[in-house]
This record gives C-alpha cells, structure tokens and sequence, in this order.
C-alpha cells in the first residue's frame, strides 16, 4: 500500500472549532504517522493537494441496519438472505461513498458480513455489529402480530431462546439473558444491544411501555462489561431511558420521547443518545405508501412530534449524543438528510462532532476513528467547502466531497 501524503489541508481534527490551515499528513499502513505544518515528503508517496480545502475524519453513522431491505418485518423475511444480503451491498457502498468510513450495526448485523467487508468482497464502510437485539416476549423485538399463535419461531435445544426473525431474540429471565448475551458476544458481536422500550414498527408493544426488568438489564450489561464492551438500549420515552442508564447502559437508541430532567441525568452519568431523525420523518412522509399498518404510522407520529424539542432538551443538558439514521429499505438513500435535520438544534461544529469523535468514544475507539492524529485509523474525506460553517456541504450524498479514504485506500478522489 503506498503511502499518501495531504499537503495545504485545513483540518478538522473531530474536536476542536480551530482548524489549522497549511498542515500536512501523511499516511502508511493504513493508519496516519504524522500531522504537521512542515511540508512533509515520503518515498514513492502518492501526494494529493488540498489546496486549502478541509480535510476532516471520516463519517459515523453509529445506528444503521445493513439487512433491512424493507420497512415491513414479513417482507424482509420472506425475500430472504440473498435478497438481505444484497440491500446491504447497496446501503453500505452508498455509505462509504457520502464519506460514511464506519458504520455500527445495531441490530441484525454478523459475523459473515464484517468478514466480507474486512476482506475487501464489499467496498463499503468500517463495520461494527450488535449482533441479534434481545428482546423480551411482547417486546419490541417481538414482531408477531397479535393473531400468531406462542409457537411461531424456532426454539433452540435449551427451550427458552427463540429466533423470530432476522434482527431479534427473545430471551425472558435472568438466565436467558446471560445466554443470549453470551452467545451474540461468541459470534463477535461488538457490543449487545436490548430492547429496553416499545417501538414504532413492532405491532403489539405501546412505544410509551417500558421493557425487561432491573435484574434482566443488570444481568446483561454485566456479561458486556466482563467482555469490556457495552450495552445499547432501544428507548423512546424518558423513564426507559432513565432506568436504563440507571442500570448501566451506555448507549441509548433514539431516546425520541426524553424530557429535560432525564436528559440533565443522562448527562451526569455520561451515557450516550443516538437520535435517529432520519427514519421518524422518512416514516411520517412516506409510511402509508410504503404500506405501514394505521397502528404503526400512528406510533411514528408521537415520536415525530416530540422528536426535535428531545434534540434540544438533549443539548442544553450536555448530553453527548451521537450520529445515526436507522433507515430501512429504500429510505436509504435519506442518509446524509440526518445532517440537515439536526441543524434545526445544533450548530455545525456539534452536528460534526457527533458524527466523529463523539460516537468513537462511545464505541470505546477513541484515538482509532473520528479524528486526525497519529496512530488512528486513516479513515478521512475532503470536504470541498468549510463544513463548520455550512453542514449541508455533507447532506450533499457526497458530491461535495472530494477525496474519501478508507483505511489508507482511496475510495474516491476528484483532486486534479
């Protein structure tokens, strides 16, 4: 791999609203070896000119589901792995070409497709999985209709862990949750991810419910911090987030329906949000065409009314909040829409560094992702504009960008 050289960069480094102008980096073995503003040179090194342009870390999108290739549970099942396998070849390859060099698959993501994506079968994005979510019985992993008999499913030989579909397990009781934790964590699950509330697109659970109780939680991030990884919770209304970060859940899921006194509790135990805006106003929009049930477009609406005053709750608590999307089927595409929604709360720099160095903290790679500096991964886009200015510079799907590199590949570079 020959080594690039960034000269006359303006960078961002995913923290700091100062960026320096004439720096240069170099990168080698897929990682930066050096930032300075001294020219630097290197032997056979490819160099690209930035000619004052930014130079930033590569985008996050810390809450995506690779497998989703429709809205609707059945349909997804029912077209099958192939057809799965497929939406994901074209979600991640959009990713990474709107500067997405890492995403986090919050449910439903595995083994077989980090390994594609490592070994280079797919030219997409870092990828980082939760394995299967866990849900308890009824919850919001739970999608059989109200009809289905308690037999639908498959049970393993321990009899109580049943596969329902292609992003959950059900697992009720404090020894099927270790269980399930343990064996997502063997398949090489980066972290666990629960069901700790109601949802919008499961049919038989309110969004307001709160969902598995304190022992099951407590059990379930214990096995998480025995692995040194952690524990993401689903929630929209307040009191699951609360009881949730309570019982050491590190990050938490949309959190659509939070208020300011659990907000300002959120950011006193230093947990995490992931507000997803992109898939609540794509499922508002859009949702009666896309053939949701009236129950589910229901749901949609109450997180979507609540959903930017929770934004601003979250800001001025101090929340550290992260970057994601949470788009299914062919909302894909609305990814970089995730940029402009949240401008209507938070000011560029913030929006940024939630979508760099704030989710690389939460996924425990602070100093490898969302930043610029020696030793860290060399995922990195030039932005052709000044993003602290005009975030929509990356809700532009990536035309705005003019270099994307990837673990010191070059994905994409219109420099001449």
């Amino acid at each position: 791999m020959p080594q690039l050289i960034f000269k006359n960069a303006r960078i961002f480094d995913g923290i700091h609203a100062d960026c320096p102008e004439g720096m240069s980096v170099r990168v080698a073995d897929g990682r930066i070896q050096e930032v300075s503003a001294q020219p630097l040179g290197g032997q056979d090194a490819h160099v690209l000119d930035v000619a004052g342009r930014t130079l930033m870390p590569g985008l996050i999108d810390a809450h995506v589901h690779a497998f989703a290739s429709d809205v609707l549970i059945q349909r997804i099942e029912a077209l099958g792995e192939a057809y799965r396998t497929a939406h994901a070849v074209r979600m991640l390859t959009h990713a990474l070409q709107c500067g997405f060099t890492t995403v986090r698959d919050i449910g439903g993501g595995n083994y077989s497709l980090y390994r594609a994506l490592s070994d280079g079968l797919i030219n997409g994005p870092r990828y980082l999985y939760a394995g299967k979510v866990l849900s308890m019985t009824g919850g919001h992993g739970d999608l059989r209709q109200i009809e289905d008999r308690p037999h639908y499913g498959a049970l393993c030989s321990c009899g109580d862990r049943a596969l329902f579909n292609t992003f959950a397990v059900l697992a009720d009781g404090v020894d099927a949750c270790i269980r399930a934790a343990r064996e997502e964590l063997r398949q090489g699950a980066h972290c666990i991810k629960i069901m700790g509330s109601g949802g919008v697109l499961s049919p038989t659970d309110p969004i307001w419910m709160n969902q598995y109780r304190e022992d099951e939680i407590r059990a379930i991030v214990n096995e998480c911090v025995e692995r040194r990884t952690y524990v993401a919770s689903h929630c929209h209304p307040a009191s699951a987030v609360r009881r949730s970060v309570e019982f050491g859940v590190r990050s938490i899921e949309h959190g659509t329906l939070i208020d300011d006194e659990t907000a300002r509790f959120v950011a006193e135990r230093g947990a995490y949000i992931v507000p997803t805006m992109a898939v609540i106003n794509a499922l508002v929009e859009t949702g009666r065409q896309m053939g949701l049930p009236a129950q589910t477009q229901e749901k949609a609406h109450i997180a979507f009314e609540s959903a930017l005053a929770g934004l601003d709750s979250m800001r001025r608590a101090g929340v550290k909040v992260c970057f994601g999307t949470d788009l299914l089927g062919s909302t894909y595409g609305q990814q970089c829409r995730e940029f402009t929604l949240r401008s209507e709360v938070f000011t560029p720099v913030e929006i940024l560094r939630q979508a760099t160095s704030v989710p690389a903290e939460m996924m425990m790679m602070r100093g490898q992702i969302g930043c610029i500096e020696p030793g860290a991964h060399a995922d990195l886009i030039v932005v052709d504009g000044d993003p602290l200015k005009d975030v929509a510079l990356l809700a532009a799907d990536g035309r705005s960008l003019r270099v994307i590199v990837r673990a010191g590949v070059v994905v994409k570079n219109e420099l001449r």
